[in-house]
């Protein structure tokens, strides 16, 4: 495999073909699965960082961010 030092991540060809084989429904559920994580982590991060932020200030900041700064 030749990596290319302008991209992030490398895709394993064996771990690409396991995502190949899944259905739609499988690929979008472990995309939502990814998503729930991702939101699960950085609420946590600026809870830490802003203690003194209430939970509708927490989600609106992570809706802000996840959308980059659509919402």
């Amino acid at each position: 495999m030749i990596l290319d030092p302008r991209r992030i991540e490398v895709l394993d060809e064996a771990m690409a073909e396991v995502l190949r084989r899944k259905t739609p429904a499988e690929r979008l559920a472990i995309g939502f699965g990814l998503w729930r994580s991702a939101r699960k982590m950085l609420r946590g991060q600026l809870a830490s960082l802003h203690p003194e932020w209430d939970a509708a200030r927490l989600d609106r900041e992570v809706a802000r961010r996840l959308s980059h700064g659509a919402v």
